[in-house]
């Protein structure tokens, strides 16, 4: 069921994914509203699950964690979409597996500490017995709707 948000609301949501850590007296002024009806709102969409939660932004290049790749994964005909998420999701360098329609079955974003760590990885990969081909490929630079904060690469 779609919840029905009017611009107000939108405005909110842009500014809590700007800083979720906003003040609700922050937001009030931006928006033009008092900040109990900020926190109303706020709440309504919390309990409808627009809002499902609030994140920490990491660096992972700090942590020594910082080069993604995007790897294609094709599987035998008879691989069940389980089994697709399964082949990597048990890898901490997974970050999400996204099973997909077409050619290739899936596609997996992985975060590696250098090339020879993603080769490992994909090694790995590749020997389960359900995959039957990748392809890789390495992020030079990345940009989100929902992370405009992202620290530049």
């Amino acid at each position: 069921m779609d919840v029905e948000l009017d611009p107000t609301d939108h405005e909110i949501l842009a500014l809590l994914r700007q800083d979720a850590r906003r003040t609700l007296s922050d937001i009030a002024g931006r928006v033009s509203l008092s900040i109990a009806a900020v926190k109303r709102r706020i709440d309504r969409m919390q309990e409808s699950g627009v809002i499902l939660g609030y994140t920490v932004q990491v660096d992972h290049a700090k942590l020594g964690w910082g080069i993604e790749a995007f790897t294609e994964l094709r599987f035998a005909g008879t691989t069940n979409v389980a089994e697709i998420v399964q082949t990597t999701t048990a890898m901490p360098e997974t970050q999400a597996v996204f099973t997909i329609a077409g050619d290739p079955d899936a596609l997996i974003w992985l975060r590696v500490r250098d090339l020879a760590h993603l080769q490992e990885r994909i090694d790995e990969i590749r020997r389960s017995h359900r995959v039957t081909g990748t392809k890789t490929l390495i992020v030079l630079d990345a940009w989100s709707r929902d992370q405009q904060n992202w620290p530049s690469r």
